[in-house]
């Protein structure tokens, strides 16, 4: 006879990200004064902006498991939520996307427009527009990807396979795009810097990555659309809301002409709401790019005047462009949800606006949560100096390796990638790497806007993974937004592991991509090539 053998099964238990941040900002004040006590600390060079010369700067690990250190935490903690990047842009997106969604707009447009395009396709042109909005710092998480996943659950797809494609479309492409933007102006001046402890009449300018940044943005699009569509998306299955789930059959008898005639109806004033937002889009398009330009009547209220290129006052540190984007985007979603609403008759009155917004921002607690816990753990964690000490320990090796050619280049790539996880911010890094890296690729017969553009591989190849990017709160809230089982969320490990085919298989793909193009000898850019 056999004998039945129960099996005791343990149950899963499953950390919500915010408990695992908030385990994270413990872990965080606990390893900064253990470190402390071992005396962590590095040296790394900066350039003196008025002699361009090397100075020597020395950073140590400062513990937050002291007075001063606890002093920090709590009185910068509201400090901290506030001045949180991404939640004043999530904000304002939401509101106009909450408005565009609720009058109908993004339904009809799906409906008409986006159901027609293979999914593919759309999927490309998410992965594409987000890697290339890098040309405007960060603006790709706040925007694309509460808009992806609202477009793809109204084409029946699941809104968990937008997230990723938006979120690693952004992260994984981040600082490629078809022009020259924000990224070139931030570190440009530090290339230049840095070339001229080696060249003195050194000139590095802002197209010298143009050629490559354009060609890597529809490549790793490309790679990235197919490792959606046949890797992730049969992973994460099909996606149904609840009511669809809940709902039953019912036998309801009707009228079959008074059908007809309401479809009918519906559909003129869909075709009316459609036109008059698409009439309010070019308007608002139009006066945006008339802000823009320079020297006309009225013009150029959104460029910093003071700085003397025309890209420096469209993505400089104080450009109005550059600061207002977001909220331009949302007036955009706003004005043409609220046109559509009347065109289409599914708005009457105030009341209706407000009262379509609810939906939406019913939800954005959680993230609020997430955010707050987040913007500690990020500050805290720049606050010890951990993160520059290991970042100044890379750069010091790739200036003491001793490759040459190739080799220091995929050296030094790694390298950076390995820091960004630590320090993702691209000009935090690129202050403590250039002093150092570029001189070195220089010396070694390589280009200082080669050296410049390894950064970006670098930085992009890792950006998707480290929980310390502040945008990877929005990526981890939306998945839970959309998570039916809430006894279940998704987990920082899990979405994580959601997107590692895409980081193996780019990461892979940027490094081939820069091997090829060195080996190759296309230029990188106007009369630049990645040697000297």
């Amino acid at each position: 006879m056999r004998r039945n053998k129960k099996k005791l099964k343990l149950k899963k238990f499953y950390f919500h990200p915010i408990t695992v941040y908030i385990f994270l900002i413990f872990l965080v004040i606990i390893l900064s004064a253990i470190l402390e006590a071992f005396q962590m600390q590095a040296t790394y060079n900066t350039i003196s902006p008025t002699t361009n010369d090397l100075e020597s700067n020395l950073v140590t690990v400062e513990s937050m498991l002291n007075f001063d250190g606890m002093k920090f935490i709590f009185s910068n903690a509201m400090t901290n939520f506030l001045s949180f990047a991404p939640l004043g842009m999530l904000l304002l997106t939401l509101f106009g996307l909450s408005i565009a969604k609720s009058t109908g707009f993004l339904d009809t447009l799906c409906k008409r427009c986006l159901i027609k395009i293979d999914k593919k396709i759309l999927t490309f042109i998410v992965i594409f527009l987000a890697t290339i909005s890098s040309l405007i710092n960060d603006v790709g998480y706040v925007i694309l990807i509460p808009l992806a996943a609202l477009l793809f659950m109204l084409n029946n797809r699941n809104p968990h396979l937008g997230i990723i494609a938006a979120f690693c479309g952004v992260s994984f492409g981040y600082g490629v795009s078809i022009f020259v933007g924000s990224m070139e102006v931030n570190l440009i001046p530090t290339t230049t810097d840095a070339a001229r402890l080696i060249d003195s009449a050194a000139h590095i300018s802002l197209t010298s990555n143009l050629f490559i940044i354009i060609a890597f943005s529809f490549i790793l699009s490309i790679v990235g659309t197919i490792v959606i569509e046949k890797i992730i998306a049969p992973r994460l299955g099909k996606y149904k809301e609840k009511d669809e789930l809940s709902k039953t059959e019912e036998l309801v008898v009707t009228d079959v002409k008074e059908l007809e005639q309401q479809k009918i109806e519906k559909e003129h004033y869909e075709k009316r709401g459609l036109k008059a937002a698409i009439i309010t889009a070019v308007i608002v398009i139009l006066a945006f790019i008339y802000m823009i330009i320079p020297d006309l009547p009225y013009s150029g209220m959104l460029l910093d005047m003071e700085e003397d290129t025309y890209l420096g006052q469209l993505f400089g540190t104080n450009s109005y462009f550059q600061d207002g984007f977001t909220y331009m985007m949302a007036l955009l979603f706003t004005l043409v949800g609220i046109a559509y609403g009347i065109g289409a008759k599914s708005i009457k009155n105030d009341k209706d606006i407000i009262n379509g917004c609810k939906e939406s921002f019913a939800p954005i607690g959680e993230i609020l949560m997430l955010i707050f816990v987040v913007s500690q753990f990020t500050a805290i964690f720049r606050e010890t100096n951990i993160g520059t000490v290991i970042a100044s320990w890379c750069a010091d090796a790739v200036g003491n390796i001793g490759f040459t050619g190739l080799p220091l280049a995929i050296f030094a790539l790694i390298l950076i990638g390995l820091a960004n996880i630590l320090v993702p911010s691209p000009s935090s890094k690129w202050e403590l790497f250039a002093p150092v890296m570029v001189p070195a690729f220089m010396q070694s017969n390589l280009s200082a806007p080669f050296a410049q553009f390894i950064l970006r591989a670098g930085t992009s190849i890792t950006a998707g993974i480290t929980p310390l990017l502040a945008c990877f709160a929005i990526y981890i809230g939306y998945l839970n937004i959309y998570n039916q089982d809430k006894s279940k969320p998704i987990t920082i490990h899990k979405s994580i592991a959601y997107i590692l085919p895409y980081f193996g298989i780019i990461a892979a793909t940027w490094i081939l991509l820069v091997i090829g193009w060195y080996l190759i000898g296309l230029p990188l850019g106007p009369g630049v090539y990645a040697t000297i």
